[in-house]
């Protein structure tokens, strides 16, 4: 930390897990919905035909064999755990701004509107495009207010402000995967509804049927499939869900604890190193081109 930095160290084009695909990358730890679309599209045809030589297992049967609603379940299961993984690996790369100083090494060193583009210059160094990470364009749109501004007094509320659309734009990230983990156990119980009403109608099949021992078992056979359909699916549907939630869960609390690590660096570069202008200074300051 500290060093002088020669060449950008971070290259967002190269580095950001959605571009290395080829695809449109996303801002910050946000995903791209086609991307995240077709990798949990592929982990599930995997995972059926990883499935196919085990279908008549237990568990090859409830994949298989209980009718359409498994299939949606395993999709957006999927499609949740995609999204997760994208974020996580762009989360990383965002984190690796925090290793780097963007001040002098020179601990007499104070942050004033004179001395703000030489900061401004660092971080464009530090990063092809500056932009494209959370940290890094925090503190570009606050040098560059208290360069264009000269208001010392503005750097905290910019700060905070900023500090409050990234935490909203964080939130929003995870509205696609919040609404799969409502939507997997409502197709869960869907099959519930399904399998019960098969259950009942074979059931109305079994006291219409004669005495005839053969009848009575192949009618008792679809009350139970129709059973089997209502609990199986059920369970698969709040199994997905209990485990993206606890996955989304602990990635959020990550990336909070990169929020405010981001808040921690800002205070710790920027306002503690800030100082008023005397008069003279101003001057200096206003003759500036």
């Amino acid at each position: 930390m500290g060093e002088t930095i020669a060449a950008p160290e971070l290259h967002w084009e190269a580095q950001d897990f959605e571009r290395k695909l080829a695809f449109k990358g996303a801002k910050y730890t946000g995903t791209n919905t086609f991307l995240t679309f077709c990798m949990g599209l592929a982990a599930s045809v995997a995972f059926y035909l990883a499935l196919v030589p085990f279908m008549d297992t237990p568990v090859g049967q409830i994949f298989y064999r209980r009718g359409i609603v498994p299939y949606p379940i395993t999709l957006l299961s999927f499609w949740s755990l995609a999204i997760l993984l994208v974020k996580w690996r762009k989360l990383c790369l965002q984190r690796r701004a925090l290793e780097f100083s963007i001040m002098p090494d020179d601990p007499s060193f104070v942050l004033s509107p004179l001395t703000a583009d030489e900061a401004l210059r660092r971080i464009r160094q530090l990063a092809d495009n500056p932009k494209h990470f959370l940290l890094l364009n925090r503190l570009e749109r606050c040098l560059s207010n208290l360069k264009n501004l000269g208001r010392v007094a503005d750097v905290d509320d910019t700060l905070r402000s900023q500090a409050e659309n990234d935490e909203n734009y964080m939130e929003s990230t995870y509205t696609l995967a919040k609404g799969f983990i409502w939507a997997i156990p409502v197709f869960g119980f869907i099959g519930t509804v399904m399998g019960l009403s098969m259950a009942i109608g074979g059931f109305g099949g079994v006291l219409s049927q004669g005495s005839e021992l053969g009848q009575l078992r192949e009618a008792l056979r679809n009350v139970t499939i129709g059973l089997s359909v209502a609990f199986d699916t059920t369970f698969i549907g709040l199994v997905g869900a209990v485990t993206i939630q606890l996955l989304l869960n602990g990635l959020k609390k990550k990336e909070e604890e990169f929020l405010d690590e981001c808040s921690d660096y800002c205070h710790k570069h920027i306002v503690s190193k800030l100082r008023l202008l005397g008069p003279d200074e101003h001057l200096a300051a206003g003759a500036q081109p």
